[in-house]
């Protein structure tokens, strides 16, 4: 064969590879294009089967080796966990705005004038001590004159309450579609194994199973301790007869979830129990707001990175900058990034650091 025909030959070859590769991506490109509705409820899904995974495990056996049975009471458990506070937090603010409107109605909101102290705070409080007398004398003067202000917050507010709806449904749908998957759970695993290994070769596997603690801490470790947060501030501002206390307790969890302290919700909520409680009252529950938003610091090292060789703040940090850049879904996928990063990073230079010989 001459080195004519076996350019052609390669020619051709090249030309088959590439229309080969083309059709590839262009399937691969349309799979994609039709499941992208489908893509946020599937790795919400995912999420939530392989944090839940070792429950099912144990209840499965409890249960005699139902799994069927497991996998139906974990889901209405998660419907129960996600609705009922859900729930309770609208009743909450219906009310609460119920309220507000006929009270506004009727004329009978009246607001305690601030003590003299209030004007004594620094940078703020001359012109929290003059909106807060104003409010006192004229409330309805006061509404008046930020108008415009409010209509901006109570649309603010009405997307907000939508957006919490879309997400309420997009979280029963993804509870539903991990069930199913906590039945596949194990094929599922070795797939995701298999697919690793083609990727990654003989380190995939521990890639994948580092990818599931990190899930698995993140639940425990942000998700989890921001649950515990938001109620130990619910039940705080139950007992102080704060209003709206669903809502702010929903807050706090928003907050705890995305690494602020809560505080910033407390705070506040504690310098308004000084104007309407006693003291001492007054002064314990402030106490309390400090110690719900400091309990974090305590909890986090408990269940963050516990069974994972990656260091807490790398987890911390996917966390916090994952919730940032894509929101709560962010909040587990940044982990995830940012430890098998990490670790690839980690491993890459192990292979390439100079051995002691070397070195002397």
């Amino acid at each position: 064969m001459d080195s004519d025909d076996t350019g052609a030959v390669s020619t051709n070859r090249a030309m088959a590879a590439f229309l080969q590769i083309s059709a590839v991506v262009l399937l691969l490109a349309l799979c994609l294009w039709i499941v992208a509705p489908f893509v946020t409820l599937i790795v919400w899904a995912v999420i939530i089967a392989v944090a839940v995974f070792p429950a099912h495990v144990k209840l499965t056996a409890t249960l005699g080796g139902r799994e069927k049975l497991s996998a139906a009471i974990l889901v209405l458990a998660g419907l129960l966990v996600l609705v009922v506070p859900t729930w309770l937090m609208t009743e909450s603010s219906v009310t609460a705005a119920k309220n507000v409107g006929a009270s506004m109605q009727e004329g009978a909101i009246t607001i305690s004038p601030p003590a003299d102290k209030v004007s004594e705070w620094p940078l703020i409080g001359s012109r929290v001590h003059d909106l807060w007398t104003q409010a006192a004398e004229d409330l309805e003067g006061l509404a008046n004159q930020f108008q415009p202000q409010l209509v901006a917050v109570g649309e603010a507010v009405i997307k907000s309450i939508g957006a919490v709806v879309l997400g309420v449904v997009q979280f029963v749908i993804s509870i539903f579609i991990a069930g199913a998957f906590l039945l596949g759970a194990r094929e599922g695993y070795r797939a995701s194994c298999a697919f690793a290994t083609a990727l990654a070769g003989e380190r995939g596997r521990g890639l994948t199973d580092m990818s599931i603690a990190t899930i698995r801490s993140v639940s425990k470790g942000v998700v989890g301790v921001a649950i515990i947060q938001a109620l130990l501030a619910g039940i705080g501002l139950f007992v102080m007869g704060v209003p709206a206390a669903g809502i702010w307790a929903a807050l706090v969890l928003v907050l705890a979830v995305v690494q602020l302290p809560p505080l910033l919700v407390l705070g506040p909520i504690a310098v308004w129990v000084y104007s309407v409680s006693d003291p001492i009252p007054a002064t314990l529950f402030a106490i309390y707001a400090v110690v719900v938003s400091l309990c974090d610091s305590a909890l986090k090292p408990l269940f963050l990175g516990r069974g994972m060789d990656i260091p807490m703040l790398v987890i911390l940090i996917g966390a916090l900058g994952g919730a940032i850049s894509a929101g709560l879904l962010g909040l587990f996928l940044g982990p995830v990034v940012l430890a098998v990063g990490y670790k690839v990073i980690i491993e890459w230079i192990a292979l390439h650091a100079p051995t002691e010989s070397s070195a002397d």
